[in-house]
């Protein structure tokens, strides 16, 4: 009799191991089905994302320096980098004060300036300014008037907050620069290098860039760059 039960229980065990084994396999399958079912989700996800966001033309201003992402102007010795945004009001106040000194150096073949036109500021306009801006001063590289464009932005940089100038003003402050054509025209109007903004900003970042105006000396930063301090700091590289 004893044999009997200890044989009954025996495969009551069995039974309720067996019963087990097929609730965890049950639990693992159903599991994985749904990790499954979340990462085909999540490329779908992706693959709407991606087919949904702004592609990023890749051009590059023709005669670009530094890896094509800064204008260049005057072959003197000692160079100077100079990172600016055009919406960028203490980069307005940058110029008013130290570009006359920074033209006579280039006049005088004394540096090399590189400019880098990046957009940092774009929250502060509701029209992303600081790229179509940056964009729109890359159309001028050809015409030999960069310097003259970028002046005049800053001379007409609109107030922080709002909608910018539009892409006809842009064109229209060009053509009061001396820029005439209809492909210039069309370049700021199609932001034909709003990717190459992007990539100069994403650059300028990846290097330490965290503010503008940035000036570099030889690839040393000028703290506070005033007409004295670029003089000196372009004096001391020199020798």
């Amino acid at each position: 009799m004893s044999s009997r039960k200890d044989q009954k229980s025996s495969a009551r065990v069995v039974r309720e191991q067996l019963a087990r084994e097929r609730r965890r396999r049950r639990t693992l399958w159903t599991s994985a089905a749904a990790v499954a079912v979340l990462v085909i989700a999540g490329l779908i996800g992706y693959a709407v994302w991606s087919g949904q966001r702004p592609a990023g033309n890749s051009a590059t201003p023709p005669g670009t320096v530094a890896g094509g992402t800064a204008v260049a102007l005057g072959s003197g010795p000692v160079t100077i980098d100079i990172y600016e945004d055009f919406q960028c009001p203490v980069c307005r106040q940058f110029e008013q004060q130290s570009g006359d000194t920074i033209d006579q150096l280039v006049a005088q073949n004394k540096v090399k300036v590189q400019y880098h036109p990046i957009a940092i500021l774009d929250r502060f306009s509701t029209t992303n300014y600081s790229t179509r801006s940056a964009a729109a001063a890359g159309c001028t590289t050809q015409t030999g008037k960069f310097r003259d464009y970028a002046k005049a932005l800053f001379a007409q940089q609109p107030a922080e907050g709002s909608a910018g100038l539009t892409n006809d003003q842009l064109v229209d402050i060009g053509n009061q620069a001396g820029i005439s054509g209809g492909d210039f025209a069309a370049c700021v109007k199609d932001q034909r290098y709003k990717g190459w903004t992007q990539t100069s900003t994403d650059t300028a970042t990846k290097n330490g860039v965290n503010g503008t105006p940035t000036v570099l000396v030889n690839g040393q930063k000028v703290d506070t760059p005033t007409p004295e301090n670029i003089t000196a700091a372009v004096t001391a590289a020199a020798k």
